[in-house]
Formats: C-alpha cells, structure tokens, sequence
C-alpha cells in the first residue's frame, strides 16, 4: 500500500458546479513543458486561459532567464560595477525572497551563485564533462555572492557590486507556478492542478469528490518505487517541488557531479542526499527549500524543517557496506515531522 498524506491545514474544498468540465491548458516555457488540468463550467473561455497563461509564463521568461540575453536578469548581471539597479517587481520580489532563503539557510542557497554555475556548464554556458580547476572555482566565489548584493525596497533597486551574476533558476519555476494559480484564482477556477517542469501546485477537488493526487519524485530505482509503496499526496491548497541529483549531471572518473552546486566550496553537492521534496502553500517556497535542504545534508536540513514546521521527504543513498540481502535497495527515504503528520 502507498503512503498517503493530506493537508491538516487547508480550507475544505469547494464543491464543484454541476455543468463543470474537465479541460487543459499546456504549452513550453522556461525551457521546460507546462501544464494546468482544471475544472471549469465555462470551456468557452479555455482559449482566453490558455492564451493568458502563457504569457504570464513568457514575462517571468523576460524578467528571470538567464538563458535570454536580454532579460531583466542578465541586464542586471552586464550592469556596471558599483551602480544600483532598479528591476521590475516580479524580479525584486523573487530576489528579496531568495535573499531571506540565503540569510536562513547561512548561504545553502544563494542566488548569485550564477558564475559557478556557468563554470561548471550548467548553465547557459557550453556544457562541459570535466571538472573545473581549483583556481578558476575560487575566482567564481571571490565577490560575487549573496552577501555582496544589496536591495533598496522603496525603489525597487538591487546592488550590483561588480560581476555578480544572478542565477534565479531554482526558484523562478516556483514562482511561475503560483503566479499561474494566482491568475486562476483570479478567475474563479474551483479545481486545478498547475505544473511547470515538474513543479506543481493544486486546489480543489474532482467530480468524484477525490483530490488532485500526485506521487512525491524520487530516483527510479529508489526503494520506494521497488517495494510498491510510494508517496501519495493530495494537492489540494498545497505546493510540491523535488531537487535531486539524477535530474542534471556528468560523471569523472566515477565521480556523479549533479547541477546543484554547494556556494561555500564552490563544487556540486557531495552529500548522501539524492533528492528532496518540499510540500508548501507556496511553490516558490518549496522550490527554495528543496535546493537550500539538497546542500545542507540530511542532518541539517531535517533540524531546519523540524524547527520551522516544513515537510519535507529525504531520499539518501546507502553506502555500499550497508547493501546486503536485508536492505537490497541503493536509497532510504526518511520524512521531517511536519510530513509524518500529515500520513494517513
């Protein structure tokens, strides 16, 4: 039998109308592929959503990408040394949170990570398979990072000390997804299961009074996808992003190096920590914390997630003497308290 978890604190859903429908919007952005499922009673107005979703999408991609040279965020990142710059509020208001994550999780996270980012190749820099030298790392960490920016909030200006260089990408597709549940709470959609590369937030409930569920991502082979049991979660008032390193990596010498990058050594992630999945209210939240928890390690990132509250399920790989007959699988899920209470 699955796991099987549920919101303690969202409000009851409300019921659906009689004449609601089961329709879908989808598209590509960020790139990635999105998607909403809803239920509505007025399918006339899919093309209008679909239409108005996307381009919300499209100016999180013309203030954040770092893919796009002309965006809000690279401009910020070509801006001259020791100027302030003024940014567009949807990117302020992602920047002054992925600040908070940064000062909170003492630099897990931190969202000026961009040039070692870029130096590893994963990023919009050429891909490479090989591991940096040392000098170059300690060149990209000199300077550049969280604690060198700075941000006026009355005029919505950030402190571009010289070649910092922004990368807002584990936390922007956080951010799109509640940006499109806000717009369809706006619209007065009852049911609705938003999802942006994997990301996902949802509301409300089905005809059959069932809930949005989903499967919490782990590693394929991982034990719970071996023994049948899995993670259900129903979506309803609640946000669920994953960080793993299975998702982007290269391999030397039988080293993985994954696309998470540890700011305070400069190299990816070497922890036994596989993945992590986050569940909030807000998406943009959960996308943080996952990445912030994946650097942290198992050990501190349950302490952090006990202490404020925040569920979180922890995928680690077993070290090879521990493998044997009785524990045949590579991984061990274990889940912060907020989560285990939320078990069925």
């Amino acid at each position: 039998m699955p796991h099987v978890f549920i919101p303690l604190q969202a409000a009851p859903p409300a019921p659906l109308p009689a004449a609601a429908q089961p329709l879908r919007c989808a598209g590509h952005s960020m790139g990635t592929s999105w998607q909403v499922q809803l239920y509505a009673s007025d399918p006339e107005r899919l093309t209008i959503w679909q239409n108005d979703l996307q381009a919300l999408l499209d100016q999180v991609v013309l203030q954040m990408s770092t893919w796009e040279p002309d965006s809000d965020l690279c401009r910020f990142n070509r801006a001259p040394a020791e100027s302030w710059q003024q940014l567009p509020d949807a990117l302020f208001d992602v920047l002054d949170y992925a600040l908070y994550i940064a000062r909170q999780s003492r630099g897990s996270y931190d969202p000026a990570a961009g040039r070692l980012v870029d130096l590893w190749g994963f990023g919009p820099a050429p891909r490479r398979n090989s591991v940096p030298d040392a000098a170059a790392i300690g060149t990209a960490m000199t300077g550049h990072g969280w604690r060198d920016l700075a941000l006026r909030r009355a005029t919505r200006e950030a402190w571009q000390a010289g070649g910092i260089r922004l990368d807002l990408s584990a936390i922007a597709k956080g951010y799109a997804v509640d940006l499109l549940a806000r717009y369809l709470d706006q619209q007065g959609v009852p049911s609705y299961l938003v999802e942006v590369g994997g990301e996902l937030r949802g509301k409300g409930m089905k005809p059959d009074f069932s809930p949005w569920w989903v499967q919490l991502e782990s590693p394929a082979e991982s034990a719970a996808s071996d023994n049948g049991h899995g993670h259900l979660l129903a979506l309803h008032g609640l946000s669920v992003a994953t960080s793993g390193d299975y998702r982007q990596y290269f391999e030397q010498c039988g080293q993985r190096y994954s696309h998470t990058i540890d700011p305070c050594t400069g190299y990816p992630v070497q922890n036994t920590l596989a993945a992590v999945s986050v569940i909030h209210p807000d998406c943009m939240v959960a996308d943080a914390l996952a990445t912030a928890f994946t650097v942290m390690g198992e050990d501190a990132a349950r302490k952090y997630a006990d202490a404020h509250r925040i569920a979180a399920l922890f995928t680690e790989r077993l070290p090879a003497a521990e493998i044997s007959e009785n524990t045949p699988h590579l991984f061990q899920e274990s889940m912060s308290a907020a989560l285990a209470a939320m078990l069925e």
